[in-house]
């Protein structure tokens, strides 16, 4: 059996999708474009962030643009 908290994350998780896909009334594409475009977004955010912090500060952590 899953534990609980499994099954609200994935209820949490479907909520958010039908919360994105209604916002673009129901049209995917245009849902993907979006989240698409926020990923840009937060990829130069992160490019930005990165040039400004130290190695130091960080402690040598370095930021990793693709999950893994």
């Amino acid at each position: 059996m899953k534990p609980e908290r499994d099954v609200k994350a994935a209820s949490d998780e479907r909520r958010e999708i039908e919360t994105v896909l209604a916002y673009h009334d129901e049209d995917a594409r245009a849902a993907i474009g979006t989240l698409l475009d926020d990923i840009r977004h937060l990829r130069r955010q992160l490019a930005l962030a990165e040039g400004a912090m130290s190695r130091g500060m960080t402690r040598g952590w370095l930021p990793d643009y693709d999950r893994r």
